[in-house]
């Protein structure tokens, strides 16, 4: 097994495969168009990004069955916010899961979707395989810079705007 030595961690391959996996839960976020659906898959790819840092920090626990969310502030502190508001959030997507018509504004929806790119992006920095990800090409440039807004007036994502030079001659 591979492995990437990253402070008091191991970056295994599993943890890439993991974040990986994360990856591919955003861009389906990104690409679904139901609201609940989209919290659904947001959700579950903040909860794949954590098990990759629990991959990496954790330590096997013989006890209990713990939720990953109490671990991921056990094994790293500093994503303790992180961790308690993606844990406030687990009833609201079983209830999407559950298709409860009603349950996920798509503002809410939008919200986590930045809210699991932004805590994807933090794992993946904190783990050192940042520069080796790809992400969804819809969501590669979520950047303050420049709004996009819906039909429902709700801005599902900012993107940044590259800069083009027009080359063509008049």
């Amino acid at each position: 097994m591979t492995t990437w030595p990253i402070h008091e961690s191991q970056v295994t391959s599993a943890s890439v495969d993991l974040l990986g996996s994360s990856l591919r839960s955003l861009e389906n976020a990104i690409t679904t168009q139901r609201a609940g659906e989209r919290y659904v898959s947001a959700h579950l790819a903040a909860l794949r990004a954590a098990a990759a840092l629990l991959a990496a920090y954790a330590r096997p626990n013989t006890r209990k069955p713990t939720s990953a969310w109490v671990l991921v502030s056990r094994v790293a502190p500093d994503f303790s916010q992180w961790a308690s508001y993606f844990a406030s959030c687990a009833g609201k997507r079983a209830a999407a899961e559950a298709g409860l018509g009603g349950a996920v504004t798509p503002r809410e929806a939008d919200d986590m979707v930045r809210d699991a790119h932004e805590f994807i992006v933090l794992v993946a920095e904190r783990l050192g395989v940042a520069r080796q990800l790809v992400f969804p090409h819809s969501s590669a440039a979520v950047t303050p810079e420049v709004a996009e807004t819906s039909q429902d007036n709700v801005i599902p994502f900012r993107r940044k705007v590259s800069k083009q030079t027009d080359t063509t001659a008049d």
